[in-house]
């Protein structure tokens, strides 16, 4: 409905009723319109905290963001998928969502680096561990951005994910050789 009405056109109440939920049921789910270009952040954040605190004896703190990673690409299309190039779109054309889209994002990066740091006391300070993952989100960001930006040529969601996923490791790759900091 957003891409066939616009995002500001499409009310609730057209998304409810297209659903065929009250708008009540709706606001159950999704507190505004903006959260619901955001389903998966959930998953995402999950998906992260169960890779770090699931890690290897041999697993650094960039073993477990990728490992994260490809987690997510396994287990959902919402980070390649048409719907994900709508939402990335959206984030660039609408204020609302650019400001919803920040705050989640700055939210989910704030506590992922919280879990790194506690889970690497000794290689991770919490101020070097939210600039790791403010590299890790900015990457996956900027790399979704370039690969999602045409609605009518989207990519397959396998190179989506094998692209952010490269584009992951060199934004990490600082971190990857612990003589280097």
């Amino acid at each position: 409905m957003f891409e066939r009405h616009g995002y500001e056109r499409t009310t609730i109440a057209d998304v409810a009723a297209a659903a065929e939920i009250g708008t009540r049921t709706f606001f159950s789910y999704f507190p505004t319109k903006e959260d619901l270009l955001f389903p998966e952040t959930d998953a995402r954040l999950r998906a992260a905290k169960e890779a770090i605190e699931g890690r290897g004896p041999g697993d650094g703190p960039v073993d477990v963001l990728l490992r994260a990673l490809r987690i997510v690409g396994e287990d959902s299309d919402d980070l390649s998928s048409r719907y994900a190039a709508l939402r990335l779109y959206l984030v660039r054309t609408v204020p609302a969502v650019r400001g919803r889209g920040l705050q989640i994002q700055s939210e989910v990066t704030r506590e992922i680096a919280r879990s790194l740091a506690l889970e690497f006391p000794a290689e991770l300070d919490e101020v070097t561990a939210a600039a790791m993952v403010g590299a890790f989100t900015g990457a996956v960001t900027a790399a979704l951005q370039v690969l999602l930006e045409d609605l009518d040529d989207l990519p397959e969601p396998a190179v989506v994910q094998a692209a952010v996923e490269r584009a992951t490791a060199v934004a990490l790759g600082t971190w990857s050789n612990p003589d280097s900091h």
